[in-house]
């Protein structure tokens, strides 16, 4: 069996390399359907892994307990969202869920203090749009904020609301110009208070909603100090994984309504809100994307179905002689056809290998334009490769059969 494998392998490999300018292009047709396929599947993939690390660190395992209420309505036309304001949650409640919560995930409190501030430093000021946001020592590893240059608060600044402050990217390079790396322990005034930079945050840019790098970060005992307890707090959760956020805030809902004392049956007076809804539907657009990519791979590979299976009848006219010699010496009418189809497999699979070598590097172009890692679509790759095997028998079953049933006499008289 494996002797007889490698019989017809090398009188493929043979026919191949006698018909090399045919055989190259028809590899260069088939390589280019599945450079086509796996160039855009790398690169949905390289999207997904970018999405998936962009919303992570916006806290796509994370949610957040807030005095809103929000309701979804599916109505015609699509989907209603409304938002009233809740009962605002105190200082007191908000302590109590952090100290309660023993749900294995990190806990971080954090109130709005004001979005309308402005920051001086000598003669340079921003713009009067600066959030202010008062938070604890657990915040920026739930939202996922690295200070550049400089650290996180520290217990002390917490319990004794020293004023300190982290900036955000924008704000340090609009106040410090090139200067903005040795921000830390300069003091700036965040409207008419003072304070003590102990670190600048690394940049996270903007979206539709907020600008992350417009903002400044105080102690959140500090912040009740200067803008009282009037605001409402809001609790942040980060829990291990994603599989656990559900699970997560399931608990910790439960257990504000104990806090708040809600009687069984009433609805509750504030909102857990995901904060991964975007990428979700992000996921699912991409998803279509991905169908759509494979349909578009099937019927480029429909026409190399059929560029393949003409070539290969041309070979077979073209060596109906050489045919007629092989079976007047006593080759078999199976083993022709074994020929031949080997030789219409070879072709196909030494395209589609070529497809994916080209096609994983072209998408993952993507990798390097949106900084993610190296992507290696095993299950699409797999497929292609599968798909070009599929398209060699395919292409070849019919020539090797019409190869196999010449006539050796009528074949020898062939010119």
């Amino acid at each position: 069996m494996m002797h007889q494998f490698f019989f017809n392998f090398t009188l493929a490999f043979r026919a191949i390399r006698n018909n090399m300018l045919r055989s190259v292009l028809t590899i260069l047709i088939i390589g280019l359907g599945i450079t086509a396929l796996v160039g855009i599947l790398t690169a949905i993939e390289v999207l997904k892994a970018s999405i998936y690390s962009n919303f992570s660190s916006m806290g796509a395992n994370s949610f957040k307990v807030t005095s809103d209420i929000i309701k979804k309505k599916k109505k015609k036309g699509g989907l209603r969202i409304s938002v009233t304001d809740g009962k605002d949650i105190t200082y007191a409640e908000a302590k109590s869920f952090k100290e309660r919560f023993d749900f294995p995930s990190t806990v971080s409190l954090s109130v709005n203090c004001t979005g309308i501030a402005t920051v001086h430093y000598g003669s340079e000021k921003t713009n009067p749009n600066v959030r202010v946001t008062g938070v604890d020592e657990s915040y920026l590893a739930i939202s996922d904020t690295k200070p550049v240059v400089g650290g996180n608060f520290t217990a002390l600044d917490m319990q004794s609301g020293t004023y300190v402050c982290i900036l955000g990217n924008g704000i340090a390079k609009k106040l410090f110009k090139n200067n903005w790396a040795k921000a830390v322990n300069e003091i700036v005034s965040v409207g008419d208070i003072k304070y003590r930079v102990i670190g600048v945050a690394e940049s996270k840019g903007g979206s539709m909603v907020m600008n992350a790098d417009n903002m400044v970060l105080i102690p959140i005992a500090t912040a009740r100090t200067v803008y009282g307890s009037d605001n409402s707090f809001v609790i942040n959760v980060k829990s291990p994984n994603v599989q656990l956020k559900d699970l997560a805030s399931e608990e910790a809902e439960g257990l504000f309504r104990v806090v708040r004392k809600l009687p069984l049956g009433t609805e509750n007076n504030f909102s857990i809100n995901q904060n991964d809804s975007i990428a979700v539907t992000l996921l699912d657009v991409i998803k279509y994307v991905r169908w759509a990519a494979v349909l578009i791979g099937i019927i480029t590979l429909l026409g190399s179905v059929i560029g393949l299976m003409n070539i290969m009848l041309v070979s077979v006219g073209e060596r109906t002689r050489e045919i007629g010699v092989s079976k007047a010496l006593g080759a078999r009418s199976s083993t022709i056809k074994q020929q031949f189809l080997t030789e219409s497999i070879m072709i196909s699979i030494m395209g589609g290998i070529i497809g994916v070598i080209f096609g994983m590097l072209v998408g993952n172009i993507f990798a390097l334009i949106f900084k993610t890692g190296f992507i290696v679509p095993w299950a699409w790759i797999a497929l292609g490769v599968s798909l070009c095997a599929v398209v060699g028998i395919i292409s070849g079953i019919y020539p090797a059969i019409k190869a196999s049933k010449l006539d050796p006499i009528v074949a020898l008289r062939y010119e």
